[in-house]
């Protein structure tokens, strides 16, 4: 059997499709294609009581928590910068304890640029809040720059070379979370992938994946799952 791969979600006040705008969890199309593509069930999850996190985790087989907002600082014990934005409270809270509940479990966790920076802070690390030079400019559109893999690394295994990745992101890794190796690096030194040891499998990389052709990330997180 296919794995089932739970993908975190956005919860919006207000969505408008056809004749319709309500309050929706929603998610980029193409996080759910890129587990398709993999190998993987896609399954969605909207934010819900943290409560719950361990029980979802428990009826996957991997976690994918997915690109977003910024983390408020006070997750990581900081005041916030004038260029952070503004908090979605519900959404830490929730995507905090299904990491927590990955790592508890050893359930294979794959987090998407917020979501690697979420699993720094998980692991008592903290962010840079602001960067230039990650995002495009044009807003709504992705910039692109290469990632240099750390040899020796699950991520450098993975994909040995210097690549091009799609990439959308103001803030990333400043001190870097207990247990995390990092894994690659972008050309000013920015930490662009970051992960945990074996046996857990637990990788965050800073671009986004969902929006490329290789799907060679997301293809070891099913294989893990498997």
């Amino acid at each position: 059997m296919k794995p089932l791969i739970g993908v975190s979600t956005y919860l919006e006040a207000s969505a408008a499709w056809g004749t319709w705008d309500l309050p929706a969890a929603l998610l980029p199309a193409g996080y759910p294609r890129l587990v398709q593509r993999s190998g993987g069930l896609a399954a969605l999850l909207p934010p819900d009581r943290p409560a719950a996190a361990a029980e979802v985790v428990a009826r996957l087989d991997g976690v994918v928590i997915a690109g977003g907002p910024d983390v408020e600082p006070v997750r990581y014990g900081a005041e916030p910068d004038p260029r952070t934005g503004p908090p979605a409270r519900e959404r830490d809270a929730w995507e905090l304890a299904l990491i927590d509940a990955a790592l508890a479990s050893g359930t294979p966790l794959l987090g998407i640029c917020r979501g690697m920076q979420l699993l720094n802070v998980a692991l008592g690390g903290t962010l840079l809040q602001h960067l230039d030079g990650h995002t495009s400019r044009v807003p709504g559109a992705f910039g692109r720059h290469p990632v240099k893999p750390v040899p020796g690394t699950r991520y450098g295994d993975l994909v040995p070379e210097e690549c091009e990745v799609p990439t959308h992101h103001h803030q990333t890794v400043d001190r870097l979370g207990t247990g995390l190796t990092v894994s690659a690096f972008a050309a000013d030194g920015t930490v662009e992938a970051v992960e945990l040891p074996d046996p857990q499998w637990a990788l965050g990389v800073q671009w986004h994946p969902e929006m490329a052709e290789d799907t060679r990330v997301m293809r070891a997180l099913v294989l893990a799952a498997s």
